[in-house]
């Protein structure tokens, strides 16, 4: 089973469908027992929810993006 590093660092893996079925499992798993990481999960996916569904909607000024990649690292935001 994950623990809650491991978890964390595959966090967008994981939301991005990336992993492999047996360690999406091995994160579903901890995810269901490990309320800190259900947290994290779960205003990441908001996160990203809500920066794809106003990069769809709305004109984002120059650099926006640049600038959360700054922040949050170029993979979490591909899709946007």
């Amino acid at each position: 089973m994950a623990n809650c590093q491991e978890t964390l660092n595959e966090m967008y893996a994981y939301l991005d469908a990336e992993l492999a079925t047996e360690r999406a499992t091995e994160i579903i798993g901890h995810l269901k027992v490990c309320t800190d990481c259900q947290s994290a999960y779960e205003f990441h996916a908001e996160f990203k929810s809500i920066i794809r569904l106003k990069a769809q909607k709305d004109e984002l000024s120059e650099g926006f993006l640049d600038r959360l990649r700054e922040c949050f690292g170029d993979d979490s935001l591909k899709d946007a």
